[in-house]
């Protein structure tokens, strides 16, 4: 493989570079060596002159003798590059889209009264379980947890690679049971909790509501800072057609259904985006929520591609190790046969 055999430094970073320091006594050795070498008496003693000596003596086995020198230098300078973990980009695999290490992903729902407006189909909550399943569908080795609010938060299935269970779990979802209200805040909050603080390159938190903020301790604001600190991207979508919608209102005779005007805190919830490095959708029917969720699988794909890319290959030192042993070759070769002492 020629990749192998490409010992241009200049191309290559280095993970231990300290060892590379190492290279600034080679031409100090390399000048030591050759003063001995110049002071070295020789093996057989010769009773003429030293102008006599030279007369006679071989040009080419001196030149010889120095280049042996210069290639022990060179030995010594790539097993040193060699020790300094040498990687290049050429040998990363660029198509490699194998995303078995994952992310991990968790949905903030809002189940609020108010998701139950029909301005989607069967309703904003239905729909958007129904999306966020499909959604699920999507992913392949990605953690994925569920977090549900409403005027407070709990972690209906934390992130896992069962998506079987984590799909009952969205099935099973409604605002029966929770207190009233519509805690953004809290429900990013809890969200955040829910991710790991191991080394894991991508957190993601993907935050539906279809209102602003009006209940819990922890202002969205807030919480987006948490994630922005664990280095967690959050998506934010508003769910609600423009204008008004037949929206659910508590009555004296139960729950009925009335027009009211659709009002989402989108600038919260672009602010949210903002700082956590995200992004900010809009839903207004069944079709762009879908829309919304591909969009998202997409934009996580293509970062985990750009991650996987610009990740560091492993080092190579194999071209530096492989010259290394090439020359020692040649230098052994060279000192038993040209350089042999008889007996």
């Amino acid at each position: 493989m020629l990749s192998n055999w490409n010992i241009r430094f200049w191309e290559y970073d280095y993970f231990a570079p300290n060892w590379l320091w190492l290279l600034t006594l080679v031409p100090v050795t390399l000048f030591i060596l050759y003063a001995l070498e110049n002071s070295r008496k020789g093996d057989v003693k010769y009773s003429r002159s030293t102008e006599d000596q030279q007369s006679i003596a071989s040009r080419s086995i001196h030149l010889l003798r120095q280049a042996l020198l210069f290639t022990y230098g060179i030995i010594a300078v790539l097993l040193i590059i060699a020790m300094a973990k040498p990687y290049h980009w050429s040998q990363h695999d660029d198509f490699n889209t194998d995303f078995k290490d994952g992310i991990d992903i968790i949905l903030a729902m809002d189940v609020s009264l108010s998701m139950m407006a029909q301005d989607f189909q069967p309703n904003r909550l239905e729909a958007s379980k129904k999306v966020a399943k499909e959604f699920v569908d999507g992913r392949t080795g990605d953690r994925i947890g569920l977090v549900v609010y409403a005027g407070e938060a709990y972690t209906a299935c934390p992130a896992t690679l069962d998506y079987t269970i984590l799909k009952e779990q969205i099935d099973k979802i409604s605002g029966d049971r929770i207190e009233g209200g519509t805690a953004i805040g809290t429900g990013l909050g809890t969200a955040v909790t829910r991710l790991r603080n191991d080394s894991i390159a991508s957190k993601v938190i993907i935050l539906l509501t279809d209102g602003s903020n009006n209940s819990g301790e922890i202002t969205p604001l807030e919480a987006a800072e948490l994630a922005k600190a664990k280095n967690i991207r959050v998506y934010t979508i508003g769910v609600g057609r423009n204008g008004t919608a037949p929206s659910p209102v508590i009555t004296p005779f139960g729950v009925q259904y009335q027009n009211m005007t659709v009002e989402i805190d989108e600038v919260t919830l672009m602010k949210i985006a903002e700082i956590t490095n995200g992004q900010y959708f809009r839903a207004t029917d069944n079709k762009s929520l879908q829309a919304i969720y591909k969009e998202i699988e997409q934009l996580e794909k293509r970062k985990m591609e750009d991650q996987h890319y610009k990740s560091e290959p492993p080092s190579n030192p194999q071209a530096f190790l492989n010259w290394a042993f090439v020359l020692s070759i040649i230098v052994w070769g060279i000192n038993h046969l040209v350089f042999r002492h008889s007996e």
